[in-house]
């Protein structure tokens, strides 16, 4: 068993347009995870090619890469990944923080932000006085902060009651008519099939690839 070689993604071919609102959608260990971290400039692969906006990510150095990861693709996560000790506003000020911008631009952006997601009253309010979709809601104002063209969304729905995880995806619709590029991981195909185009993987494979949204 020592010897056995295991791929977490085996001979995968994707391509995601420009404002795309794509699904990646797989059981647990299917290799999504995989797929959205090499997807997100978090990893690279061992094997084959990853581009990003033309550029071939294996030649990109260290701040190159960050780069990217800061401005040009916004995260969202399952738990949501804010500072407890910091409040709402401060939280989605922080990729403008790494970014060097100034603070009167940071807070006014932040407001902005928070605004579009429905949270003008709760700027002051820290992780633990907000309910999980206004966590979430959060997150996803935090993401939008330096303004990427891509969001990228493992299982944002995932810790929310139904309600919460429709007002999120809604939300995430939203975005994408407004020109943004969404790729979402999920496990749940009730959530996939409100995106345009169903990417489903298993065992590492792409297994089908769909276009399921209007």
């Amino acid at each position: 068993m020592g010897d056995t070689e295991v791929h977490a993604l085996d001979d995968v071919t994707l391509k995601i347009e420009e404002g795309e609102f794509v699904a990646i959608v797989g059981p647990s260990g299917s290799g999504k995870s995989t797929l959205m971290n090499i997807l997100g400039c978090l990893d690279t692969p061992t094997s084959g090619k990853y581009e990003f906006e033309g550029r071939d990510v294996s030649k990109l150095n260290d701040n190159e890469l960050a780069a990217i990861r800061n401005l040009r693709i916004g995260f969202v996560f399952q738990n949501f990944n804010l500072l407890p000790k910091l409040t709402a506003l401060e939280n989605v000020e922080l990729p403008l923080m790494y970014a060097g911008k100034s603070t009167a631009f940071r807070i006014n952006r932040a407001k902005e932000m928070l605004k579009a997601v429905g949270l003008s009253e709760r700027l002051h309010h820290k992780p633990s006085e907000l309910s999980g979709g206004q966590q979430q809601r959060v997150a996803i104002a935090r993401a939008l902060s330096a303004d990427p063209p891509i969001i990228l969304a493992d299982e944002p729905t995932g810790n929310l009651d139904t309600r919460s995880g429709h007002e999120i995806m809604e939300i995430l619709k939203a975005l994408n008519k407004n020109g943004k590029t969404i790729i979402l991981i999920t496990h749940d195909l009730n959530i996939a099939r409100q995106a345009q185009r169903n990417v489903h993987i298993r065992d590492g494979k792409i297994v089908k690839d769909e276009k399921v949204g209007s």
